[in-house]
């Protein structure tokens, strides 16, 4: 995203911004200071220390609350150090939702090659043994006792007597528009699988994405969190001093050492946000949720991904030629487009039968001997085709009115994923620019609230009359909840970025990148026609300076 204040870079680390912010506000209170100069005395501290000697309370006052004992962190200690891009390579491995859609993809070009298999014929080797005792009738009606026997042993099964080989050696066989249109609709299965495997594909890594931003919000919040806690506890000692001294009201420290139990409870809360941030990384990665996972990022920076100056009707045409999911749904209704001309042509289409069978068979009976004899070679080859109107018709026109409802389905399936994605774009479009937008105003928020701070903090330490210690809680509790926002702001627009991206499709860099503008005013004495002449000289279309 470009900076509307110059294109300037906003990756600033919250440690080295604060402590410039710091002394930035430090040297403003000094100036402030009448009679006071900062040559005759060191630069004032963040916080009292704690060996600082505070003259005793009068006597008769009531005692200050103790200083709260911090409970144990339930962090552990053994961490396992990860970055975004090793995330993204183990989800790409051990991600059962991306291993399921790969298998489907396997699932559906298998079924391509079945359909383009049933082109080719199949072979039955086979043999059989057929043994006859009993009464048999001619074709003129004459009963005969016979015994006989007859082995067929080839290509083929179910040679008996003088009929055909029931089950042929070579067999082709099935209506000719199913087998083709088959085989078409299982091309674009195979389209429709790969479409959806690169749309979980980009789902999953999304999810990678910002489950490890939220982790990454969480270590901020917690390095935020510590810095809070640490200046609570300085101003929870302040205020007790100024209560024993009797410069301070009682109330106010009382108010002091509530505000650092609250920043206590909080780094508690931030901790199991950590956990559980960890845990829902392990699960979308596959690995043990025990395991605590650590970013190794030392900054929480903005990661502008989309160009900000790619207006949103550009981004919604590239995103309707980027998305997985809309070539999946095209390629679900080329499927139905399909199964709809198969129903239509059905009628016309004929059934064939080609079968052929080579082998050795042999027979005889008690009428003509020997009773199992006569092995000689044989052939049979046969071919048959006929048309089939289901039904009387009723069953075809069915089929069709069924194959048409269906590619109906598929083209509002595609309209509602057309609307889902436009919807997708534009919410993420409108994200950026507002956490944008929210990145700024939360920095300037942190730089007043810290100058603000460092102020009070200074008039009280050198016992400004005019500043009571709970203006400095005022002024803390802000400043606190600035850095909060913050770091909230900067991971809420990477993840708004994240989701950008992939509202887009993941397209390639070359079509988000933007020419380098070309135009513009050459060196002075320079020109293109007279390398020698001096005076100015433009070049492109931009306009001559004014007054020239």
């Amino acid at each position: 995203m470009v900076t509307r204040r110059g294109r300037r870079a906003i990756h600033l680390g919250l440690a080295g911004w604060l402590a410039a912010a710091a002394a930035a506000g430090a040297a403003a209170v000094a100036q402030t200071e009448p009679g006071r100069s900062p040559s005759h005395r060191p630069m004032p501290e963040a916080l009292p220390s704690s060996g600082e000697s505070i003259p005793s309370r009068p006597a008769g006052e009531a005692t200050p609350p103790p200083a709260p004992v911090s409970p144990p962190s339930i962090l552990a200690t053994e961490t396992r150090p990860i970055d975004l891009t090793t995330a993204l390579r183990l989800a790409g491995v051990q991600n059962p939702d991306l291993n399921v859609a790969r298998q489907r993809v396997l699932e559906s070009v298998a079924q391509r090659q079945l359909a383009a298999a049933r082109f080719l014929p199949s072979i039955n080797p086979g043999m059989n043994y057929d043994s006859h005792a009993g009464n048999l009738q001619q074709g003129n009606g004459n009963i005969l006792s016979v015994n006989r026997s007859s082995v067929y042993v080839g290509a083929g099964s179910s040679a008996v007597g003088s009929g055909t080989v029931t089950i042929p050696g070579v067999f082709l066989g099935g209506n000719l528009a199913v087998g083709v249109f088959n085989y078409l609709e299982s091309r674009q299965l195979v389209h429709q699988r790969e479409f959806e495997n690169v749309a979980v594909r980009n789902q999953v890594f999304l999810r990678v994405t910002l489950s490890y931003s939220e982790l990454l919000r969480a270590e901020a919040r917690h390095a935020v969190a510590l810095q809070n806690r640490d200046e609570a506890r300085g101003i929870a000692r302040l205020t007790r001093d100024y209560a024993e001294t009797g410069q301070g009201r009682m109330a106010d420290a009382n108010r002091a050492a509530t505000e650092l139990q609250r920043r206590e409870a909080f780094l508690k809360q931030v901790e199991a946000e950590i956990l559980a941030s960890s845990a829902r990384l392990c699960e979308v990665l596959n690995l043990d949720p025990s395991v605590r996972l650590h970013p190794t990022d030392a900054f929480v920076v903005p990661h502008p991904l989309v160009p900000d100056p790619i207006p949103v009707s550009e981004l919604l045409a590239l995103g309707l030629l980027q998305r997985p999911e809309l070539g999946a749904q095209r390629a679900s209704i080329i499927q139905g487009l399909l199964a709809l001309e198969n129903a239509r042509v059905l009628p016309f289409s004929p059934t064939i039968y080609l079968g052929f069978s080579a082998g050795g068979f042999g027979g005889g009976s008690n009428l003509v001997r020997p009773i199992l004899g006569g092995f000689g070679g044989r052939t049979d080859f046969d071919a048959a085709a006929y048309w089939t109107i289901r039904n009387l018709g009723v069953g075809n026109v069915a089929l069709i009115r069924g194959a048409n409802a269906n590619l109906q389905v598929r083209r509002f399936e595609q309209l509602e994923v057309l609307n889902l994605v436009r919807e997708q774009i534009a919410e993420a479009y409108a994200k950026t620019h507002a956490r944008y937008a929210q990145i700024e105003t939360n920095e300037s928020a942190v730089e007043s609230g810290l100058l603000s701070f460092t102020q009070d903090l200074t008039r009280i330490r050198y016992r400004s009359r005019d500043v009571l210690p709970i203006e400095l809680l005022d002024s803390f509790r802000l400043l606190a909840q600035a850095r909060l926002d913050y770091v909230d702001a900067i991971v809420d627009y990477d993840r708004a970025q994240f989701e950008l991206y992939v509202a887009l499709g993941q397209p390639p860099a070359d079509t988000l990148a933007r020419p380098v503008p070309v135009g513009g005013v050459s060196p002075s004495g320079v020109t293109a026609e007279n390398p020698r002449v001096t005076g100015p000289a433009r070049t492109g279309n931009v306009p001559p300076p004014a007054g020239r």
